[in-house]
C-alpha cells in the first residue's frame, strides 16, 4: 500500500473512532507509520485528506448499500436485507457519526459527501418502497419517501440507542419493529369477501 493510500486508510479509521474534531495529523502519520511531512506531500493539510478519507468511506457505504438493495428479491425483502446486513453497530454509522461532528458540519467541502451518501440510500429505498406498492405488496397509501426517511432515521438511531447501552441489542429491537410494521400482508389475513345473498 502506497503512503498516501496508507493515509487515506488512517484518516478513516480515525475519523470513525474520533470524529473530525479529534483526529489530529500526528495520530494520522503515527497509525500509517508515516514520516513527519508526508501528509503535506500527498495532501494539502489536514481537510484535504480527511475529505479524500470520507470520499471513500462514502463510496463504500453506497457500494455495501447497492449489493442488497440492488440483490434479488422482492422490495420488501430487500429493504430486510439492508436492514439485517452485518454492521459493526457499537462503533457507530462512519458516515452518521460525521453529521454530528461540528467542523464537518460547518464545512460544505466535507460535509457534500455525507449529505449526498444518505440522499443515495432514502431515494433508493423510496424507489424500492414504489415497487412494492405499484406490486400491491404494501399497505396501499404509503408514501415511499416517508418511509424511506424512516428506515434511515431507525438505523441511525439504532446506532446512538445502541452506543448509549454498549449493547446492539437496542439496533436490533428498532430493526425488528421496522420490519413488523412493514412487512406485507399475507393473502389469507386479507379482509374476506362477504357473500352475495340469493333469493
Amino acid at each position: 500500500m502506497s503512503t498516501s493510500e496508507r493515509l487515506i486508510e488512517s484518516a478513516r479509521e480515525l475519523l470513525w473512532e474520533r470524529g473530525y474534531v479529534g483526529t489530529s495529523p500526528k495520530a494520522i502519520l503515527e497509525r500509517a507509520g508515516a514520516g513527519q511531512g508526508s501528509m503535506y506531500h500527498h495532501f494539502k493539510g489536514k481537510p484535504d485528506l480527511a475529505l479524500a478519507a470520507i470520499r471513500r468511506t462514502a463510496e463504500e457505504m453506497r457500494a455495501a448499500a447497492a449489493a442488497v438493495l440492488d440483490g434479488p428479491g422482492t422490495p420488501y425483502e430487500r429493504i430486510r436485507a439492508y436492514l439485517l446486513r452485518e454492521r459493526d453497530v457499537l462503533r457507530g454509522c462512519p458516515i452518521g457519526r460525521l453529521t454530528m461532528d461540528p467542523e464537518v458540519v460547518a464545512s460544505d467541502e466535507l460535509r457534500e459527501p455525507v449529505d449526498e451518501t444518505i440522499d443515495w440510500i432514502r431515494e433508493r429505498l423510496a424507489g424500492i418502497v414504489e415497487e412494492g406498492l405499484e406490486q400491491g405488496q404494501f399497505a396501499p397509501g404509503l408514501d415511499g419517501e416517508a418511509i424511506a426517511a424512516t428506515v434511515v432515521a431507525t438505523v441511525q438511531g439504532g446506532y446512538v440507542l445502541a452506543r448509549a447501552s454498549g449493547s446492539p441489542g437496542d439496533f436490533d429491537a428498532a430493526v425488528r419493529g421496522l420490519l413488523s410494521l412493514l412487512a406485507p400482508r399475507p393473502a389469507d389475513q386479507e379482509a374476506p369477501c362477504t357473500p352475495c345473498s340469493t333469493s
